[in-house]
């Protein structure tokens, strides 16, 4: 009766989270599922049909970023990077999530999981695939080469190395709709990343609009493809924008829009079109907030939506189309916030939120982790200025008059609707969290602490490693004691439900973020650990002496009752010996480290040993000197 009872209680938590339009339509869709009626909405055998022929498309298709391979003319860069990929690629070796190279052979079947060796059944109908299965291992690994993001690796090969690979490219994408039988396997089961594809191979369509190995019989093939995929998009796009509502909505409703302006001979196109914009300004009004920052707290899921604000704000001009003011309004204050956050020496963010390796639009050699090209084209599209020249600006149709300008740095910035507060002071970025949730969270890391100094992530975020792993990786990544924060009797913030659910979340929240002569002052206060009383608040309090390698950390817990603090920082081993953590109690006691070997996860997939330190009391809290040996001059001429 006990765990009936907290199962009613966690329910009737995720009911008041959620809402009661997010409960009545996952209700609806499960029924429809599972009843076999959502399976008609989706046919696995429609009749073969020609939309356009390839000479009517050619000539009607809408303006893209570039008219075709013939019209590139910007300066080639035959990389050591780039040889080195195509060289894998092509013994069937593959980048996955932007980090792992796997050995998936030349004649991958698209259904196989590379990490677990389970084959998906490619003749089911994709409402009867789980995404979620232990026997199966994580889907994304099924997923990402079907996202076809490969395909700009290829492109890129192809331009810079004077190697013609049109013949590799369609026979990739023949491959797929070969063994991918529309609405059938595993690939039809995420409509964000079937959206993706169209969006990769509209690409390659363009790039090879003149080559000889793009047939009539092969253009046919892909346009059947291209139509049923994207009409599986606007079937079920409702459980994005209902069920989800994150990135994945803008993904799918943006993809409507651009597809009824790169094909508008398809049938539906008029709709896709109206609707798909509709939509897609309606969720960057809701995701982005009014301070620029993201509802799903990761700044690699804010990079996604940044690139596609790219590709909407810039085919929507190049096809005389208007999108309404709050998306270019956004999508500004959006750079605003991630400037803030970048590490401008090494182009780096803090690996804040949620991480699946995601990087939609590879058009340089730069690093995964390595943020400036993609904020500089969508800077470049809003306002002709970037703060540093790429290869990138060329692919999106800009070839000269590109304006360089410095960044600009405020020593304080607090951005309150997501609970980032960034103290800039000289060479040093120190970050913190501090936020009410109203949207899903995805970890548990309030009043995490990131330090950053002449380049070098200090004291850091663990990461996310995968979504499909054992409970006691998930809670360590996610949770309390993967971040540099306090945990109360061992427990996070909030409380680990099922898959990306957290019960109890953290909704009342206050922060300030001050200055003067001497100091920066941070100060900030959550109402948390509702699992073990709902009148606990953690007070941090972090001052930052000007000018030096020293940060004092002030943490007080109240109403824990006779709970356990444990206090962690994670740390970068290359820093270690530099870095000097002490600590003692509320009653002035000094508190013995725990020093631990621990896992770092810098890319999906990748977990790499790291260190942790910590403290335990069973007082109020924790007083924490953190400092690094200055022995080094840093660089300082970046910033």
């Amino acid at each position: 009766m006990p765990g009936l009872t907290s199962e009613f209680k966690n329910g009737f938590n995720l009911l008041k989270n959620m809402g009661w339009r997010y409960a009545a339509f996952r209700t609806k869709h499960e029924f429809l599922k599972r009843s076999g009626l959502l399976k008609k909405k989706f046919p696995q055998s429609p009749p073969f049909k020609q939309y356009v022929s390839l000479k009517e498309w050619k000539e009607k298709k809408g303006n893209f970023f570039f008219n075709s391979k013939e019209n590139l003319a910007f300066d080639k860069n035959p990389s050591a990077a780039l040889k080195q990929w195509f060289d894998n690629y092509l013994h069937g070796k593959l980048l996955f999530f932007s980090s792992i190279v796997l050995d998936i052979g030349a004649d991958y079947n698209w259904t196989t999981n590379p990490d677990t060796g389970f084959v998906y059944d490619n003749q089911k109908h994709w409402t009867e695939i789980s995404d979620y299965s232990k026997e199966a291992g994580d889907i994304k690994y099924v997923w990402e080469k079907s996202r076809f993001c490969f395909l700009y690796d290829l492109i890129r090969y192809d331009y810079h190395f004077n190697h013609d690979c049109a013949p590799l490219v369609f026979k990739e994408i023949e491959s797929w709709i070969e063994h991918n039988p529309i609405n059938s396997g595993p690939n039809y089961v995420c409509s964000q990343e079937i959206s993706m594809r169209i969006l990769n191979w509209t690409f390659a369509l363009h790039y090879y609009k003149n080559s000889a190995y793009l047939t009539e019989d092969i253009f046919n093939k892909v346009q059947f493809a291209v139509y049923w995929q994207i009409h599986h998009v606007y079937s079920n796009i409702n459980f994005s924008r209902i069920a989800v509502r994150n990135n994945h909505a803008i993904t799918e409703t943006l993809t409507l829009y651009l597809t009824s302006l790169l094909y508008p001979m398809f049938p539906g196109a008029v709709q896709w079109k109206e609707k798909g914009k509709a939509w897609f300004e309606e969720e960057i009004a809701y995701q982005v907030f009014n301070d620029g920052t993201y509802l799903q707290f990761s700044m690699n899921y804010h990079r996604l939506v940044i690139q596609l604000l790219t590709w909407a704000i810039r085919l929507s001009e190049l096809n005389n189309e208007k999108l309404s003011d709050v998306v270019k309004e956004r999508a500004l204050k959006s750079l605003r916030f991630l400037d803030a956050c970048k590490d401008v020496k090494s182009g780096r963010l803090p690996n804040c939120g949620s991480n699946d390796g995601a990087l939609l639009f590879k058009l340089t050699d730069d690093d995964y982790r390595v943020y400036n090209s993609q904020l500089d084209d969508l800077r470049l599209v809003l306002s002709n200025e970037v703060h540093n020249l790429s290869e990138s600006f060329n692919w999106y149709g800009f070839t000269k008059n590109v304006k360089i300008v410095n960044p600009e740095f405020q020593e304080l910035n607090c951005f309150n609707s997501g609970g980032y507060y960034i103290i800039h002071d000289s060479y040093t970025k120190t970050f913190l969290r501090c936020t009410a949730y109203r949207n899903r969270p995805s970890h548990s890391d309030n009043l995490h602490l990131d330090i950053w100094a002449n380049g070098e992530n200090i004291l850091r975020d663990s990461g996310s490693f995968k979504y499909n792993a054992s409970e006691e990786i998930l809670l360590y990544f996610r949770g309390c004691e993967g971040h540099n924060t306090v945990s109360v009797a061992g427990k996070s913030q909030m409380m680990r439900g099922p898959r990306f659910i957290w019960y109890y979340w953290v909704k009342k929240a206050k922060a300030t973020l001050t200055s003067d002569n001497k100091h920066f002052l941070f100060q900030g206060n959550i109402n948390a650990f509702k699992e073990i009383n709902p009148h606990i608040i953690h007070y941090r309090e972090v001052i930052k002496t000007k000018g030096k390698l020293l940060w004092k950390i002030s943490d007080k817990i109240i109403n824990k009752a006779n709970n356990e603090l444990t206090i962690y920082w994670h740390i970068n081993p290359e820093c270690e010996s530099r870095l000097r953590i002490d600590c003692v109690d509320t009653l002035g006691n000094k508190l013995a480290p725990i020093i631990e070997d621990k896992w770092y996860s810098g890319y999906y997939g990748i977990k790499e040993p790291s260190k942790r330190i910590s403290f335990n009391t069973f007082t109020e809290g924790f007083e924490t000197i953190i400092s690094l040996d200055d022995e080094n001059t840093p660089d300082t001429s970046v910033f």
